[in-house]
C-alpha cells in the first residue's frame, strides 16, 4: 500500500503533528513500508495459535485484600470549603 502526500498530510493533521513540506515524501515512503510490513504479517497463519496474555506460564502474585489504612475522610474534609454527604462540592465547569 502506497500513501500519497495528501494522505500523509491528513494523517499528520489528525495526529496534530507539524510536518514540513520537504519531509512529506519521506514520511509517505516510511509509512507505506510500515503498512506493507503489517500487511505481510496479516498473511501469517494463526489458526492454531492459542491467544495468551503472556508468553510465560506464570501466575501473578497478588497481595491479600485487606484494609491497611483507617478511614480519615472526615479529617480530610475539614479543610474543604464545601462538602455534602461525604462528597466535595466544586463549582460547575460544564454548562
Amino acid at each position: 500500500m502506497s500513501l500519497t502526500p495528501d494522505e500523509v498530510k491528513t494523517i499528520a493533521r489528525l495526529a496534530r503533528l507539524a510536518i514540513g513540506e520537504q519531509d512529506i515524501q519521506q514520511y509517505a515512503r516510511n509509512l507505506s513500508r510500515i503498512l506493507e510490513f503489517v500487511a505481510q504479517l496479516d498473511q501469517a497463519d494463526t489458526r492454531d495459535v492459542v491467544p495468551m496474555a503472556h508468553p510465560l506460564d506464570m501466575a501473578q502474585r497478588l497481595r491479600s485484600d485487606v484494609v491497611s489504612e483507617t478511614d480519615q475522610r472526615d479529617l480530610f474534609q475539614q479543610n474543604a470549603p464545601q462538602v455534602q454527604a461525604g462528597l466535595y462540592i466544586v463549582p460547575k465547569v460544564i454548562e
